[in-house]
């Protein structure tokens, strides 16, 4: 973009800018998140690879032991939020209007709405597409990377970017993979090719395989972020 600035002519990378601005309310997001103490994880995925799932699965398997609250992206529709209280979290929803992801200002709107005080994880789950989310930070202390068996083994290098800025890769529905041509180890090489200090976990979200594993990373997280926090100068 080009705007005409005393009779010449300057070039704006709009951009930049608009990412600039972004991180500037990323900080202060995570900030805030900082200050209540709950272990924030934004969850980013193409639609359908099972994140509402995933979240169903793990509130029911953290109840009694950890306060979740969620906040559900979406273009439209409040069915994702509705179905993660059925399931015991208090949250929010943001129905983006047709963007492809969450913003730092979307999340830094809802959080009046938010009791931070009474959670210790707090859940992003981010509008469906393995692109635009990857360049956007929320505050969040990690991004998780869900992908599926019935999407094909290549996803990470076809995206590489969100795999690059991920802490952990969840490879969900593993149990159709004796069903499919997806070779989990390929997968996962892949994914260590392009971030060799990101996690992979195996699992299946609807029928339980690997979710215990999945709620230690959550677990040993929250502990971290705690012990940090508790070691920081007052």
């Amino acid at each position: 973009m080009a705007v005409k600035t005393g009779g010449t002519m300057a070039k704006v990378d709009v951009k930049k800018k608009i990412l600039s601005e972004n991180d500037r309310m990323a900080a202060e997001n995570r900030a805030r998140f900082g200050e209540a103490g709950v272990l924030v994880l934004n969850l980013i995925s193409s639609p359908g690879s099972g994140k509402t799932t995933l979240l169903e699965g793990t509130l029911d398997r953290l109840a009694g032991q950890v306060r979740v609250l969620v906040i559900e992206g979406d273009v439209s529709t409040d069915r994702d939020i509705e179905r993660v209280k059925a399931h015991g979290a208090g949250g929010v929803q943001i129905n983006t209007g047709g963007g492809c992801h969450l913003s730092a200002k979307m999340v830094a709107g809802v959080m009046p709405e938010l009791d931070l005080d009474e959670a210790d994880v707090v859940f992003i789950e981010n509008v469906g597409n393995l692109i635009c989310p990857s360049t956007y930070d929320l505050g969040e202390d990690a991004k998780v990377v869900l992908l599926s068996t019935t999407e094909g083994d290549d996803k990470p290098m076809k995206y590489p970017a969100i795999f690059h800025e991920s802490s952990v890769a969840v490879i969900n529905k593993i149990d159709l993979v004796e069903y499919l041509p997806y070779d989990p180890a390929r997968a996962e090489k892949e994914i260590g090719v392009l971030n060799e200090s990101c996690d992979v976990l195996r699992l299946s979200a609807l029928k339980g395989e690997g979710m215990d594993e999945w709620i230690e990373w959550i677990l040993r997280r929250l502990e971290e972020k705690r012990a940090a926090r508790e070691e920081a100068p007052a």
